[in-house]
């Protein structure tokens, strides 16, 4: 048995809606003589008639009506495959995977995920919250589609589209609640001496931080280690220690920390949406990403 393809399915078709090779191959752009050939070549590999004449007319057989049934079903479901993958963004209908760290989602990315929704309310979403390299592991392996990390990392297989800058600062607790917005200055001694609450050793974070102290000559006296920003802040608010933080997280009122930067010593760590550097670039995924940048670029 030979084997049948989607092209001669197509021929096929054409054929039982005209009821006529000629007529069916100006509807799909070949000669007559290819029409022919292929239904030829089908009836042969399916071993069966397809078509008998009656005067100028091509009558279906038995068997050509079944096989239309299933070969409508079939066409349909390549039609649907093809504009799943193909360049249009809003017939992308497969899932869609965005990752973030917990910081940039809760106080950055409420609006914007937001515009994300309405423009494609038929797009099954995840969004998950990790750690930069974490997030960077699952781009390369696929199964992150976007991902919102912070710099630097190892770009060389990925494509990066740079958002913006932050300050991180150090806070320390405040036995009274603190309002308005002030960063005051602090000096490194004051550093060498103090408890510290960071986040966990080879995380991007930390690795920002030790070099930051370290250019400062401190050693920090790590007394407590935790992955989450917001766990920090609340145990720097209960009297634990200190802690370096991404500024936005550190708005709102009141508070029971106090906020400084060292004079002449800011440390800034840059965002950036990530993806996975490919021949065969999502459209989705760009497009996405776009609109993600525009959000954020105007929330700033």
């Amino acid at each position: 048995m030979g084997a049948m393809d989607l092209r001669q399915l197509e021929v096929f078709l054409a054929v039982i809606e005209h009821s006529s090779v000629t007529k069916a191959a100006e509807s799909i752009n070949l000669s007559p003589g290819a029409v022919s050939l292929q239904i030829h070549h089908l009836a042969s590999d399916l071993r069966t008639d397809l078509f008998v004449r009656t005067g100028k007319r091509l009558i279906p057989t038995t068997a050509a009506l079944g096989l239309a049934v299933r070969a409508k079903a079939l066409m349909a479901k390549v039609r649907e495959i093809e504009n799943e993958f193909g360049g249009d963004p809003a017939a992308d209908t497969r899932q869609f995977h965005f990752a973030s760290g917990a910081t940039t989602l809760i106080h950055r990315l409420g609006r914007p995920l937001r515009l994300v929704r309405k423009q494609y309310p038929n797009t099954t979403i995840q969004v998950t919250v990790s750690a930069t390299e974490e997030m960077v592991a699952g781009l390369l392996e696929r199964t992150i589609d976007l991902a919102l990390i912070s710099l630097p990392v190892d770009a060389q297989r990925l494509t990066l589209l740079p958002l913006f800058d932050e300050e991180l600062l150090i806070i320390r607790p405040s036995a009274k609640p603190v309002r308005g917005w002030h960063v005051g200055s602090i000096e490194p001694a004051e550093l060498a001496e103090a408890p510290f609450l960071l986040n966990p050793p080879r995380s991007n974070m930390r690795t920002m931080i030790d070099q930051f102290l370290d250019d400062l000559g401190v050693k920090p006296r790590v007394v407590m280690e935790a992955a989450d920003t917001e766990v920090i802040k609340k145990l720097v608010e209960s009297g634990f220690g200190y802690s370096i933080l991404p500024e936005f997280a550190l708005r709102n009122q009141p508070k029971y920390f106090q906020a400084f930067r060292v004079p002449g010593k800011k440390l800034i760590r840059r965002q950036a949406l990530a993806m996975a550097r490919t021949e065969h670039p999502r459209a989705l995924i760009i497009s996405i990403a776009k609109l993600l940048k525009g959000a954020l670029a105007r929330n700033i």
